[in-house]
């Protein structure tokens, strides 16, 4: 892996920066967008829902933040590796380089985008006299979002080179995955009974994990870190079992 990634270190570089950089093109805001999208996202749900949950959820902005902070890294991520084989067909079609070289460029300049706004985020905490005594802790929720959304659109990039219909499919997906991660609402309005299920959804994990933390001011127990552990080793197996399995055949279909 090592020896692959000094010998494509410069195109990796260069595809990062290409992807940032058409990401604002002909935009007058620029990089500003990767900032005020989701601090709009959180005005929007804030104005709307503040007056049902406020009472219920303590720092309610800081609990919408969260959410749409994860969700927002997880949905641009996702659907921007799906479309990764697709959109540079013209490069691999022409030059040897490995297809997943894609998919982690544009995970890369994903992360970028997040970082930014979790800046805002720890501001937003700040500003709520939220404690960071183990905000250091979440290096390990960012490092394995990263490999997971990476893992997801391996997934997406595969099916959507043989079926262009995941794109409309996933769109659909992705409306009851926002309401099935306790985004805007506390999981205490769900009858208890029904509050373990909320962990089958891999991404209410990571917001759940980012709560705990920010939030309650304390670390998760060990069942969720090997939660994260598992959702992500689950879907990057079945991500690189794809790739192994159809690496050579994508070329027919673009």
């Amino acid at each position: 892996m090592l020896k692959k990634y000094e010998k494509y270190k410069f195109l990796f570089s260069e595809l990062v920066k290409r992807d940032f950089k058409k990401k604002y093109k002909r935009t007058i805001l620029g990089m500003i967008w990767s900032v005020l999208s989701p601090l709009l996202n959180v005005l929007v749900l804030w104005l709307i829902f503040s007056t049902l949950y406020k009472k219920d959820q303590p720092h309610f902005v800081i609990y919408l933040f969260s959410g749409t902070l994860v969700m927002s890294f997880y949905s641009e991520c996702t659907n921007g590796c799906m479309r990764a084989l697709t959109s540079n067909a013209g490069i691999f079609s022409k030059i040897n380089v490995p297809k997943i070289l894609f998919l982690f460029s544009k995970s890369v300049q994903t992360l970028i985008n997040f970082g930014l706004t979790l800046i805002i985020y720890f501001v937003f905490c700040l500003f709520q006299h939220l404690s960071f005594k183990y905000a250091i802790v979440l290096i390990y929720p960012i490092i394995m979002m990263l490999i997971f959304n990476m893992s997801v659109g391996m997934i997406l990039s595969a099916l959507f080179v043989f079926f262009r219909d995941i794109e409309y499919l996933y769109s659909i997906f992705m409306l009851f995955l926002n309401y099935l991660s306790a985004i805007f609402y506390p999981v205490t309005i769900v009858p208890e009974r029904y509050q373990k299920l909320f962990y089958i959804n891999p991404v209410y994990v990571f917001i759940k994990f980012f709560r705990m933390i920010m939030l309650d001011t304390q670390i998760p127990g060990w069942q969720i870190w090997a939660l994260i552990a598992f959702d992500t080793a689950f879907f990057l197996t079945i991500g690189c079992l794809m790739y192994k399995k159809y690496d050579h055949e994508f070329l027919y279909y673009l």
